[in-house]
């Protein structure tokens, strides 16, 4: 064999009569034949020849032994591939039963460069035979799908960073649309609200003065109510949370209102209800009921039923006694028609000796 080149100097270097192939002059014509076809193939390849299955490689192959390139002609399969040979010695078994294998993108670790390096490759593992038609070795056509296999994996994480980006910004997008359609929904409701007390104000009063006052004290008592429910989120109101918010403008002394009641969540609508109701029934007993003198006490009580009804009373004692108006206004039209509304339920207000009583029965909403 006088055939030029790097790998055949390597081949003639290695002292082959002190291998289980013996000396190159006594090599069968078959593994001379596969030698000079394996030496002249672009495609990397190596075979392994010999009970001992030693190394032969082509100049396509050297890249894929790192820094054991030098001394891996001759090599047993064992000794050079040490390091994957878990992962690969269940397809060299198959070849040497005489079964060919294929492997696509085979995940090993290699020492091949003197330190772990996750590495991928796809080959085929073919039986080779001998001059008599004996098993003598395996044929090894490899491309290394490393590089492939990363740009892949970056190209994945890539593509998943893009959907995720893109279904935040398509959540956002929803939330976004959403919140127009609250605002949107809110806005109508109180300007819906405004736009009833400002017409209803100004239709019972008996003059422009009185209009202005009156519509003013109870859009500012929804004003009261929105910054409490801003605070929220505009999503659900703390009851006790509203009623204070509501009273709190008339509140002079300590013990004037007596609060009593579980806690419970009212919607938006229905704190803005029990604010407008609070208003209107603070303004006449401080025009005509309990808060109109220093000993007049408001009781405010709430809860829920067994049956869930959600119940609220407002009670006046201590207070000079009120009788009912000659004609029913806004406030009262207010306080037992259009809240009562809110909560799907029933209001009432008596004219008792010992002070007015408002109750109010429904159902949350939340």
């Amino acid at each position: 064999m006088h055939e030029d080149g790097v790998i055949w100097d390597a081949i003639r270097s290695v002292a082959w009569e002190k291998t289980s192939l013996g000396p190159m002059d006594a090599w069968p014509f078959t593994l001379r034949a596969l030698l000079r076809s394996l030496l002249l193939s672009k495609q990397p390849m190596c075979l392994w020849w010999g009970p001992d299955l030693l190394q032969f490689h082509n100049e396509a192959y050297l890249p894929m032994l790192g820094a054991r390139a030098d001394k891996s002609v001759g090599q047993p399969f064992e000794v050079l591939w040490s390091d994957v040979l878990d992962g690969v010695l269940p397809y060299l078994k198959e070849a040497l039963a005489g079964r060919g294998t294929w492997v696509e993108d085979l995940p090993l670790t290699m020492m091949r460069n003197g330190y772990p390096e996750e590495t991928f490759w796809s080959f085929s593992y073919s039986p080779l035979f001998d001059d008599v038609g004996r098993i003598a070795g395996v044929l090894n056509v490899v491309t290394e799908t490393t590089r492939l296999m990363r740009e892949r994996q970056e190209l994945e994480a890539l593509n998943r960073s893009l959907s995720e980006s893109l279904a935040r910004q398509e959540e956002g997008e929803r939330q976004r649309r959403v919140l127009q359609r609250e605002l949107s929904h809110r806005m109508k409701n109180t300007l819906a609200m405004v736009q009833a007390v400002v017409t209803q104000s100004l239709r019972h009063a008996t003059s422009i003065e009185e209009a202005t006052v009156v519509a003013s004290s109870r859009i500012q008592a929804l004003g009261r109510a929105q910054d409490m429910l801003t605070e929220t989120d505009w999503t659900i109101a703390d009851l006790r949370a509203a009623v204070e918010a509501a009273i709190q403008p008339h509140v002079d002394r300590e013990g004037r209102f007596v609060l009593q009641g579980q806690t419970l969540d009212l919607s938006a609508q229905q704190a803005m209800g029990i604010a407008l109701a609070l208003h209107e029934l603070a303004t006449n007993a401080v025009k005509y009921g309990a808060l109109s003198v220093d000993e007049g006490r408001i009781h405010l009580s709430w809860g829920q039923a067994e049956d869930g009804s959600f119940q609220f009373e407002w009670r006046e004692e201590n207070g000079p006694e009120v009788k009912p108006a000659s004609r029913k206004g806004f406030g009262t039209r207010l306080t037992e028609r259009v809240v009562p509304g809110y909560f799907n339920g029933q209001a009432q207000t008596d004219f008792q000796p010992t002070g007015v009583v408002y109750r109010l029965r429904g159902q949350l909403s939340v």
